[in-house]
């Protein structure tokens, strides 16, 4: 676990350990914000147990990345599952999979993975017991919706020290080649709206975050502003590594 700011603790998971969950210290047990993977479940299981157990699961948004481990560690735990109210559908259904389209990644072998990489780090639909909206509060954090990768996704607020926890409102990694690098719009293969998508990355920056961390990868801890700015104006919307310094 590494440690982000007051209470709030990271577990990276996944070959390589690009997938983020992230643990919320809250009244004597945790609450989790995305799931990960499905082959992180033991591994967040663990964690959880070391904080005393988990109070909830909060998903940034559905898809097979973020609810992965979401399913079993609610059976085990009893743990509710919640979401976003325009996200529940996905989230109890295909993961968002029906707006996904695999011709808009750069590469063969890209187009080729897609499904069997999906289909691997999913842990299956999860009944959502309660549903969030903006302006709702969980563990501390305000809720703020943020669509466009997804049609519910949200992310966590907590403007006392200006920390967000951000899922996929902005990438740090090209997904096609897992290499890590410069913030980025969400890939467009994987976006229900990639303009919407810019829209949230402005709305994100206009919370003037001091630190944000994302769904995978690496967070803005510097210049966050006025790097969320530059991109949700103009960045790159495929991810492919064509904005400056992603090598």
């Amino acid at each position: 676990m590494e440690p982000v700011a007051e209470g709030v603790w990271l577990v990276r998971g996944g070959v390589p350990a690009l997938m983020n969950v992230y643990l919320i210290e809250d009244q004597g047990g945790v609450t989790m914000f995305d799931a990960g993977i499905s082959a992180m479940t033991g591994q967040l299981g663990k964690a959880v147990a070391k904080f005393g157990g988990l109070k909830r699961i909060v998903l940034g948004h559905g898809h097979a990345d973020h609810r992965g481990a979401a399913r079993k560690l609610a059976k085990r735990t009893g743990a509710p599952v919640l979401a976003h109210e325009a996200e529940v559908a996905d989230a109890e259904g295909d993961g968002g999979a029906h707006y996904f389209d695999k011709n808009k990644l750069e590469h063969g072998y890209a187009r080729l993975l897609m499904n069997p990489m999906l289909k691997m780090w999913d842990g299956g639909p999860v009944k959502i017991s309660d549903a969030l909206a903006e302006g709702d509060t969980i563990a501390g954090f305000d809720v703020v919706h943020f669509p466009g990768h997804a049609p519910g996704m949200i992310g966590l607020w907590r403007e006392r020290d200006g920390l967000a926890l951000t899922t996929d409102v902005f990438y740090t990694l090209d997904p096609e080649t897992a290499r890590k690098g410069a913030a980025r719009v969400p890939h467009a293969a994987f976006n229900m709206d990639t303009e919407m998508a810019r829209a949230s990355i402005l709305k994100l920056a206009a919370l003037e975050p001091k630190a944000a961390w994302p769904g995978h990868a690496d967070p803005l801890l510097e210049d966050v502003v006025a790097t969320l700015g530059a991109v949700g104006r103009g960045g790159d919307a495929t991810g492919t590594g064509s904005d400056p310094g992603t090598q």
